[in-house]
């Protein structure tokens, strides 16, 4: 469900009162945790946690960098954690705190599918927020983009 939103506000408004509250709370949670440097926005029909093309202009779709992101889909609702996959190590820490809290681990490419907010870990989504500073990003994004080691 894409949304034609372009306001984080309006985005909010349209959501079914549920989905509001779940995806409001797992914003506050990513807010309260968001290194320095990334903004929040509207973009590709979700709220979107990303590099500034101020910080950094050489995209490839001349587009900011994802960093996170969060939408309500047609079945599910779903946090985005991009840089948990640019680094395997990340991905396996995120994986296993994840599945420490007995909760079932729903993923796709660099989603975390959830239905109610009881389904979603927030502290371990908030430390995989939390973990990459804007400057590791970035140098994360260009040894991906050069084919080096993730």
């Amino acid at each position: 469900m894409r949304s034609e939103a372009s306001t984080v506000k309006e985005y909010l408004e349209e959501l079914p009162d549920d989905r509001r509250e779940a995806i409001s709370a797992v914003r506050d949670v990513i807010l309260a945790r968001l290194p320095e440097g990334y903004e929040e926005h509207m973009n590709w029909g979700m709220i979107s946690y990303e590099v500034p093309l101020e910080a950094y202009p050489d995209t490839y779709n001349g587009k900011p960098l994802m960093y996170a992101a969060l939408a309500s889909q047609k079945n599910h609702m779903a946090v985005y954690l991009s840089a948990i996959y640019q680094d395997d190590d990340e991905r396996e820490r995120f994986e296993a705190a994840y599945r420490e809290t007995g909760k079932r681990y729903d993923v796709g490419k660099s989603c975390v599918r959830f239905r109610t907010l009881e389904d979603l870990p927030l502290d371990v989504v908030a430390d995989a927020v939390a973990a990459v500073p804007l400057a590791d990003f970035i140098e994360r994004y260009e040894r991906a983009r050069e084919g080096g080691d993730r």
